[in-house]
């Protein structure tokens, strides 16, 4: 059973602060995502601040450190996208529910420009976003899996690493000419976790 985070962002809990300063904390956090999205992680805190309407101390003021905010939030978009795998799992039927949250999983994967660097960089600062991404995903996904599994959807012995793995690889950019679109590779994919499935009937993808 899938259970949802309640009462976090980016893993910090919300009942350490005021309802008020919550809240401010939550728009910087949509205004550093969608930062993220147009101009990478990387992208200047006075972009940010702009961006949320504040001023450069408010930021410093919630997340001392450039890299806090980074952390706080994508741990808060992976919060988001495990969450979306409870909300798809009580909605849809177990072959539909993996392939929509796969879909969910893909676009925070092309829109969070940046992230896999993050992940891998071995920065210190950025250290604890491969273990918190892991351990918010992967019972996620494996929840999904295995209903997806005892549904005749999809074939036995997927791991959801390699589901997370696989599908992060194929939403990479290429460096070739005329790259396929990442969905098309993605949709390949998941015909590859249907094969040998006892129930043939496709689920949408």
């Amino acid at each position: 059973m899938i259970s949802k985070t309640n009462g976090t962002v980016g893993g910090l809990p919300r009942h350490s602060v005021r309802a008020d300063a919550q809240r401010n904390i939550d728009t910087l956090l949509r205004a550093a995502l969608s930062v993220f999205e147009s101009s990478g992680i990387d992208a200047p805190v006075r972009e940010m601040a702009q961006k949320a309407g504040v001023g450069i101390g408010t930021i410093y003021r919630h997340f001392p450190q450039r890299s806090d905010l980074v952390v706080a939030a994508l741990c808060s978009e992976v919060d988001a996208c495990a969450d979306a795998g409870f909300e798809l799992a009580a909605t849809l039927g177990a072959g539909d529910a993996l392939v929509g949250w796969i879909e969910r999983y893909v676009d925070f994967v092309t829109r969070r420009r940046g992230l896999a660097a993050a992940l891998n960089s071995g920065d210190a600062a950025f250290r604890a976003l491969p273990t918190y991404f892991l351990d918010r995903l992967r019972p996620v996904v494996q929840s999904l899996l295995d209903a997806a599994t005892d549904s005749g959807d999809i074939r036995k012995g997927i791991r959801p690493e390699e589901v997370l793995c696989a599908v992060a690889a194929l939403c990479a950019p290429l460096e070739c000419p005329d790259p396929p679109e990442a969905r098309r590779l993605v949709a390949v994919f998941l015909d590859g976790l249907r094969y040998g499935a006892s129930n043939r009937i496709l689920v949408r993808g």
